[in-house]
């Protein structure tokens, strides 16, 4: 007899606080910044080491001296006129707003990268962004133009002259959020715009914040795009009657990936206990349906592993230079390849989401497969096409991800004349994957709207309440062919309403 495979233990449980999910919600609109007795001890400290540095008369970069391959130049006469140039140089971007989420991440990210006490900024000029912060202040940052090695600068400067009443911010009204003049806004707050020194200005601008902000609200969509597609692969095994030995918990025992014990057991959570396989189904299915615990398994394990990555980038201090030990060191804690890889892994196990969930409408749609059910799913071929148009487009959304999650690590180019000579497109990268997200729930809502078809044409009696209920409900069996963009995107709904957004790392 041979011995039952033990679990392995599970990962990223002894961190919970560093979980990126819990990131976001340290972020949340009701959340306050403050500081701790021993916050304010590390910044004064690092703070008192660069003015006896700049009393000794030695070289501080962006302070005494100019900003990239102008450091060999000597810096203005003025802090404050050394600091408004370096945002205002920086106010080169262009496109789309960030979401006003993301923003108002961002922001904290940096307000806690300068907590750590290694950037030389004093505990009352932090106190004067984070109160911004707390009242609600957001600013508007256009999403397009960082290569992300000096840290994301064309966004963060937008943030910075946001908050010096130069750029835009967001507003939460009734109807939604509406973008307006940052000086307006901060004059309705009863604030006066900052100003930036020179330090100030440059630590805020030095960092990975706006990639790794992007990124980490992607792990969080990209791990519920999990979950759903779980959720469906166990509907859909119920409805064809598939094996269920494929999500047996011995066979995750037997391999010993984390990941894929968390599949199987999230994909059983939608069969009955004494679900067996139909006699009219093989022994097993295709590989859409019998290593859905594998794939998605994989994309669980390699996407936390990522998030541990974001969250330790979060939980540190991304600056040029740093105060450490009672030195300041020049170097390049700004520059986001951790972000940037991280965040590439994150859109390549999206697409392996995306392209399991179109795997399976396409087992539906074919009589080879969905069990001599009409080709299409459509209740009379010839006269109906049924699905032939949803399944189509589902196509066409996987392409699109393919092309949006090509590895923008992949893309760099030298700059800066030749300072930024290896750059890492954070940025680029985390915009494309978010794009890639939205693309990926209408994916995973096509295949909803296929299942809800495929129970309707089984007569399968669908659950009084709960999601599957409110899928029918959102798609009525097709009596003939109708227009089914808009139940795509109610499907969408039903299925992101009923996968929340959790903390929970892959656990057996």
């Amino acid at each position: 007899m041979t011995a039952r495979p033990t679990a392995p233990e599970p990962i990223g449980r002894d961190r919970p606080e560093a979980d990126p999910w819990n990131i976001l919600r340290a972020a949340g609109w009701d959340t306050r910044l403050e500081l701790g007795p021993e916050d304010v001890e590390r910044m004064e400290g690092s703070s008192r080491v660069l003015d006896e540095k700049l009393a000794r008369g030695e070289a501080v970069y962006g302070v005494t001296r100019g900003f990239g391959p102008l450091v060999d130049y000597g810096a203005s006469d003025s802090l404050l006129e050394q600091g408004a140039g370096l945002i205002a140089h920086l106010g080169s971007g262009q496109g789309r707003p960030l979401p006003p989420e993301v923003s108002r991440l961002v922001v904290s990210l940096r307000l806690s990268s300068m907590r750590r006490g290694h950037s030389s900024v004093s505990p009352g000029f932090w106190r004067t962004l984070a109160d911004l912060w707390n009242r609600g202040f957001t600013p508007c940052v256009p999403r397009d133009g960082s290569v992300s090695a000096s840290g994301d600068l064309q966004p963060l400067a937008h943030a910075a002259l946001a908050f010096a009443g130069r750029g835009e911010a967001w507003v939460r009204e009734d109807a939604g959020w509406r973008i307006r003049p940052a000086e307006k806004v901060l004059a309705d707050l009863g604030a006066a715009p900052v100003q930036w020194r020179a330090r100030e200005a440059l630590a805020f601008v030095n960092g990975t914040s706006v990639g790794l902000a992007q990124s980490v609200h992607n792990h969080t969509e990209v791990m519920r795009l999990a979950r759903a597609t779980a959720m469906l692969t166990g509907r859909n095994a119920f409805l064809l009657g598939a094996n269920p030995e494929a999500f047996h918990e011995g066979i995750g025992l037997a391999r010993g990936q984390v990941g894929q014990l968390t599949a199987a057991r999230w994909i059983r959570e939608e069969l009955p206990r004494e679900f067996d396989r139909s006699p009219s189904r093989p022994l097993q299915e295709p590989y859409s349906i019998r290593c859905a615990p594998q794939v998605i398994g994989a994309v669980l394990d390699q996407v936390e592993a990522s998030g541990a990555v974001l969250a330790r980038e979060a939980s540190g201090c991304t600056d040029n230079p740093v105060c450490v030990d009672g030195e300041i060191l020049h170097g390049g804690n700004f520059h986001a390849m951790p972000v940037a890889l991280a965040s590439d892994q994150i859109g390549l196990c999206l697409q392996q989401i995306a392209y399991l969930a179109e795997r399976q409408l396409a087992l539906f749609c074919s009589p080879t497969t969905n069990g001599r059910v009409n080709p299409m799913l459509t209740p009379d071929p010839g006269g109906s096409s049924g699905l032939a148009g949803v399944q189509i487009s589902a196509t066409s959304f996987v392409s699109r991800i393919r092309q949006l999650v090509y590895p923008a690590s992949l893309t760099a180019l030298p700059t800066n004349n030749g300072n930024q000579d290896h750059v890492p497109m954070a940025l680029n990268g985390a915009n494309a994957v978010a794009e890639a997200v939205e693309m990926g729930w209408l994916v995973i809502a096509s295949l909803a709207v296929g299942t809800a078809q495929y129970a309707a044409l089984l007569g399968h009696p669908v659950p009084e309440d709960g999601v599957w209920r409110r899928l029918a409900d959102a798609c009525p069996p097709l009596a003939q062919d109708r227009p089914l963009a808009a139940e795509v995107r109610a499907a969408r709904t039903v299925i992101s309403e009923s996968t929340p957004p959790t903390s929970e790392a892959p656990a057996a």
